[in-house]
């Protein structure tokens, strides 16, 4: 593998009172050195800011505000980038720092300038680290997203793997800190008696049972997302043919054993079927854009984008869900609602609602004019 994706958490950077470890750092910045020598291309997706401020401010624990919670992160960035810095430059590494929220994704021109940039930086032999925009994120602060983040990340980079490095060994069948999921009670023995806790060390599908599982965790002191966001995050990359592994950050040498092949921690394996290679257009329709309208079709319609790979045409509309101009990503669903494509529209939602049904040689004598043949051009969608 070449290009390489890390993300590491709070825990993993931060010591007992919140404070930023520099000895976890000077770790993490010499394991990330290695893998550069020996021609891998790393990304760092850190969080850290708001636990580097907490120990900066002398907060006792995590505040809950949103508005401390960003001022918090404004003290702790610059914490977290100067320890960063020093350990990297012991290496001779030069770092790059890049603050992003979800929009940078969303938006195909804002999407479109962040890889280029990461993309030159990689080029140049820099390790950019990435982490979310906490000081305006509210969203993310809340939802502690930096998870999902790195998995955008890596698709959007066309990774080879992702590394998520925690506080755990990686995803267990039942949560290690959970008193009450570690016994259960024996109604035919009349005691407590304890369930085996092991870990799931290969998950080949992201089930209703692991996602079960995951759910069941939450995040520590200084983070928020816990396994769920790390399962959503394997949801993005599997099906980006990307595989990804959850491990602790804090033993020795651990990006190294990883990429070694060595099994540690959870590797999620990519879908079996997982996304033929596709342009930077439907990758971006797929993983990042926000859809702002959806589109009903009928049975027919769905067969024909599905298995024929046609375009999406007036005929097989039955209905159209928000509003949306020309030029927008929209979903694209079946007469129940089910999603099943994305697509860019060349029609606005009201112009689809008046020509839903209609043949393609019919559109302009309904609108007066006929911009395009199809509605969703076969490439401009893309299957999810």
């Amino acid at each position: 593998m070449r290009r390489v994706v890390v993300k590491v958490g709070t825990s993993s950077l931060t010591d007992k009172s919140y404070r930023l470890e520099p000895r976890k750092v000077e770790k993490l910045a010499r394991e990330v050195v290695e893998l550069k020598k020996q021609g891998k291309e790393v990304i760092l997706v850190s969080s850290g800011a708001i636990g580097a401020g907490i120990g900066k401010l002398g907060i006792k624990q995590r505040p809950r505000d949103i508005k401390v919670l960003q001022a918090t992160a404004a003290v702790g960035q610059s914490v977290l980038m100067s320890t960063y810095d020093r350990f990297f430059t012991k290496h001779g590494q030069t770092i790059a720092q890049l603050l992003l929220t979800h929009e940078d994704f969303f938006n195909r021109r804002r999407y479109l300038n962040l890889r280029n940039t990461l993309l030159a930086l990689l080029k140049s032999g820099v390790v950019p680290i990435i982490n979310e925009n906490d000081t305006v994120a509210v969203d993310e602060i809340k939802l502690g997203d930096n998870d999902n983040l790195s998995a955008l990340v890596a698709s959007n980079l066309g990774a080879d793997l992702l590394v998520i490095l925690t506080d755990t060994e990686g995803l267990y069948t039942h949560d290690p800190r959970s008193k009450k999921e570690g016994r259960n009670k024996s109604k035919k023995e009349g005691r407590n008696k304890k369930k085996k806790i092991e870990i799931i060390s290969i998950v080949e599908e992201v089930t209703p049972e692991i996602e079960r599982l995951a759910a069941a965790g939450s995040g520590g002191k200084t983070g928020v997302g816990g396994m769920k966001t790390k399962i959503q995050a394997a949801k993005i990359t599997t099906r980006a043919g990307i595989p990804l592994v959850i491990a602790n950050g804090n033993k020795a040498d651990i990006l190294a054993r990883i990429v070694a092949g060595e099994r540690v921690g959870t590797i999620f394996l990519p879908e079996a079927d997982a996304v033929e290679k596709i342009n930077d257009r439907k990758h971006w329709l797929r993983f990042a854009s926000a859809v702002k309208g959806k589109v009903k079709v009928d049975e027919g319609a769905k067969t024909a984008l599905t298995e024929n790979r046609c375009s999406l045409l007036a005929s097989g509309v039955v209905g159209v869900e928000g509003e949306f101009a020309s030029g927008d990503p929209v979903s694209i669903a079946d007469a129940g609602g089910v999603e099943f494509a994305k697509g860019i529209s060349n029609y606005s939602s009201s112009e689809i609602d008046l020509i839903k049904g209609a043949q393609s040689k019919e559109i302009e004598q309904i609108l007066g004019r006929k911009k395009y043949d199809a509605v969703v051009y076969r490439g401009n969608l893309v299957l999810v």
